[in-house]
């Protein structure tokens, strides 16, 4: 069975991701499989707009827990060639159709996408406060959100399509038997454009997201480094083993009230 699957409907590419048993989660396989249909995609002379979505109850859970757990290697692994739908380069447009979980990097997949559309019951989370040293800081920020919901967000709290849908995260909710067909029209809407312009629309509109400074940036690389990195590890054993975690949180509890800061030219 290939953990990728695709489909063509003309000038249309759907593109699947295929484990359902892990409600898609992105192990090493997917990753390098992932990066190949997206490189083919870029470089097809026909295909022009791409539909992403997952097979069964998730779209895509994020990180590989197991396999992650497995290599001692929190994160997961890269594919061993460019991914141009994750590093920016691709320059046709992507619509999500999320089928269901969207959870931690799985999330972060569709916040890559230009257009959303979700069945009612599909759930999102921010999952990086409950796996690494810093939450997801960025991810309501790039969405255009108010603090307290970016808060929300960064601070792993689900959230529910309808939820999504209403503060302008989605574009629109289908139900699953319509999800896929709802989202070729989306896609051929953009093939009545001149493709010039769709591909000059989609680049400008990429570009004017709202992006932290790289002061913000420095900071966060200080704070990713500032704890007890062993709970990365007890995060994941945790959840594998299905148990309460065990964390430690700093090695010398008064780096607690030793904070990194964004330093001033």
């Amino acid at each position: 069975m290939a953990v990728v699957e695709t489909e063509r409907h003309g000038q249309v590419l759907v593109i699947r991701m295929n484990r359902p048993e892990s409600l898609n989660a992105l192990n090493t396989e997917m990753r390098q499989k992932l990066a190949e249909t997206w490189t083919e995609f870029r470089r097809s002379k026909e295909l022009e707009v791409a539909i992403f979505t997952g097979t069964g109850r998730g779209f895509c859970a994020g990180e590989d827990m197991k396999e992650s757990l497995a290599a001692k290697k929190p994160g997961g692994t890269r594919s061993s060639i460019p991914d141009p739908f994750m590093d920016g380069s691709l320059e046709k447009p992507v619509i999500a159709a999320v089928n269901g979980f969207a959870m931690g990097g799985g999330f972060m997949l569709v916040e890559r996408t230009d257009l959303r559309i979700a069945v009612p019951e599909a759930v999102f989370e921010v999952s990086e406060a409950k796996r690494w040293l810093l939450g997801g800081y960025n991810h309501g920020h790039l969405a255009n959100l108010p603090y307290p919901v970016a808060m929300e967000m960064a601070l792993g709290f689900r959230f529910t399509a309808e939820r999504f849908h209403q503060i302008g995260f989605l574009n629109r909710l289908a139900p699953k038997d319509e999800l896929i067909p709802s989202a070729i029209k989306m896609a051929e809407h953009l093939l009545t454009l001149p493709p010039a312009s769709r591909v000059n629309t989609v680049h400008m509109m990429r570009l004017m997201r709202p992006e932290p400074s790289d002061a913000h940036k420095e900071l966060a690389k200080k704070l990713h480094e500032h704890g007890d990195k062993s709970d990365l590890i007890e995060s994941r054993a945790a959840f594998a083993q299905k148990r309460m975690p065990n964390f430690k949180g700093w090695h010398d509890p008064e780096d607690r009230y030793r904070m990194p800061g964004i330093e001033k030219k």
